[in-house]
């Protein structure tokens, strides 16, 4: 299966003293599917731009060496990869500081010159977006990129949606029709309850599940933090607990990870719950480490 997965990657400034790292919920699920699919048939691809600096550099070669394919991330003369700061309380909560106005990625979401090629059924199978993804483009190349992801769908091609809900970059009332429009193409949905009890007021997980079921979603996963989650189809629900932890480090990318660790068990048609299973188990070791990405030697058995 060829996937890919749309969005943009930022410089990470975390720690105390701070250190300098990379990170952006696609591209840590992109980078943990490469991980875990890597010695199989299939491929992980990025889709996103970055500048002509060697910050951009560095990046996208770090990218390479992670086994992700980024024939697709356009190159933009003058521009530069967004940046944001990470702070992060006793309990490993975190919270966030960002500069990418005016980043590569977000020139290049706001002319749309990319899109037909990166959204082609003949080209991929597996298209991941999440809320963050929708709320970097402008409106009217909102506009295409659903008619593209339509098209997609029509044609066969399988939609995984992440809901993240970021107030820092539009309010509730302009995401929420955005993202039920997208659920009603998506296949497979991974959406957080408190960002969905943001969106839509105070739900329960089941209430959540019939909501995404309902507009057209094939597989709904609600993710609960350090509950179990619960996995809904039109055929069956099941709740499966997350892996307690002694410590958590730092919460950054928790929500990623399981993505990934839940997606790529699916890609190999593993069972539901061993899929929720694999998302808890990388998301468990995920946050007993700061920052995004978690060492090649921490990554979970």
């Amino acid at each position: 299966m060829r996937i890919a997965c749309l969005g943009e990657c930022m410089v990470e400034l975390a720690g105390n003293p701070l250190r300098r790292s990379f990170g952006g919920d696609t591209l840590n699920t992109a980078l943990y599917l490469a991980r875990l699919l890597a010695g199989t048939a299939h491929r992980v691809e990025y889709l996103s731009a970055l500048g002509d600096d060697t910050l951009s550099e560095e990046m996208e070669q770090s990218w390479i060496e992670e086994g992700i394919d980024t024939r697709e991330v356009l190159r933009l003369p003058g521009r530069r990869p967004g940046l944001y700061l990470v702070e992060v309380d006793a309990l490993g909560e975190r919270r966030f500081h960002y500069w990418r106005e005016d980043s590569a990625a977000r020139h290049c979401f706001s002319c749309g010159a990319a899109l037909a090629r990166w959204v082609d059924r003949s080209r991929i199978d597996m298209l991941y977006l999440s809320g963050i993804s929708l709320a970097l483009f402008p409106p009217p190349r909102r506009e295409e990129l659903l008619v593209a992801l339509a098209a997609f769908k029509a044609e066969g091609g399988h939609i995984s949606f992440d809901n993240n809900l970021r107030p820092a970059l539009w309010s509730a009332a302009h995401a929420r029709p955005v993202h039920d429009q997208v659920l009603a193409l998506t296949d497979t949905a991974l959406l957080t309850l408190a960002d969905e009890c943001l969106l839509h007021g105070t739900l329960g997980a089941q209430a959540v599940a019939d909501r995404a079921l309902g507009l057209g979603c094939t597989e709904v996963v609600i993710k609960r933090g350090g509950e179990p989650c619960l996995v809904a189809t039109a055929e069956q629900r099941i709740e499966v607990p997350a892996r307690p932890v002694a410590r958590v480090v730092d919460s950054c990318a928790a929500g990623d990870a399981f993505a990934a660790g839940y997606l790529a068990a699916r890609i190999q048609q593993q069972p539901l719950r061993l899929a929720a299973e694999s998302g808890h188990r990388l998301a468990a070791a995920v946050i007993q480490h700061p920052g995004a990405i978690i060492p090649r030697s921490a990554m979970p058995i």
